[in-house]
């Protein structure tokens, strides 16, 4: 039987408070005395009531940036997609814990907003990887890398919610399948992206250069 930290029991504590009397009228005191701690122990662990309901945020992120940092040439997308994997799982790993931590969540505007920060560095940390898929853009076309970065990131995050928020509403027993179907379908919505380069254009005996010109023109427009 693995060993219950003191971090595990302040947090199994006050869900379970949280649960009984609702998270407003539950106080750090009692936090700690469900616990068999002090007060001190429980700050020492955790700087904020608030702080027990979110403890592993810092670690979370800090593996997805790890995992985007160790991307392999050409294997962007695949990078973006086990490290929204990671997030994922975390949560599955918590099981109910997740579950309790969605239905405050529901509940308490503080905590909602704190969740929604979360998300959004997240989503700032996908944003700043993808826009550095191309190193040194053309000028002109910095603008739409931009966008690019923006609607990509917002797309990975909006398909790994809907996805973990079935989960946590009991709606489906196989979130891993959903979350790959999801990404499967984000991969391909943005799969019309061109890469850096240039483009070959073969012409036909008698062709008009001007009409193949404008043409060329046209669909890269």
């Amino acid at each position: 039987m693995p060993n219950i930290t003191v971090a595990d029991r302040l947090r199994q504590a006050a869900f379970a408070l949280f649960a009984e009397q609702g998270y407003d009228a539950t106080s750090v005191d009692e936090i700690a005395e469900r616990a068999g701690v002090g007060r001190s122990t429980f700050f020492r662990t955790y700087p904020t009531k608030e702080a027990v309901i979110f403890p592993d945020h810092e670690q979370v992120l800090a593996r997805i940036e790890a995992r985007l940092e160790a991307a392999a040439p050409g294997q962007h997308f695949l990078a973006v997609r086990e490290a929204a994997r990671l997030v994922l799982r975390h949560y599955l790993d918590e099981g109910d814990h997740a579950r309790a931590r969605y239905r405050l969540t529901r509940s308490v505007p503080a905590l909602r907003e704190r969740e929604i920060a979360g998300m959004q560095r997240y989503q700032e940390t996908f944003r700043v990887f993808i826009r550095g898929w191309d190193a040194e853009p053309d000028p002109a076309d910095a603008l739409r890398a931009d966008l690019h970065a923006e609607l990509l990131a917002a797309a990975l995050v909006t398909a790994h919610n809907h996805v973990l928020r079935r989960w946590l509403r009991d709606t489906t027993n196989d979130p891993e399948a959903e979350f790959d179907s999801a990404m499967a379908e984000v991969e391909r919505l943005f799969s019309t992206r061109e890469p850096a380069g240039g483009h070959v254009v073969v012409l036909g005996p008698g062709a008009d250069l001007n009409q193949a010109l404008a043409a060329v023109r046209e669909a890269l427009s």
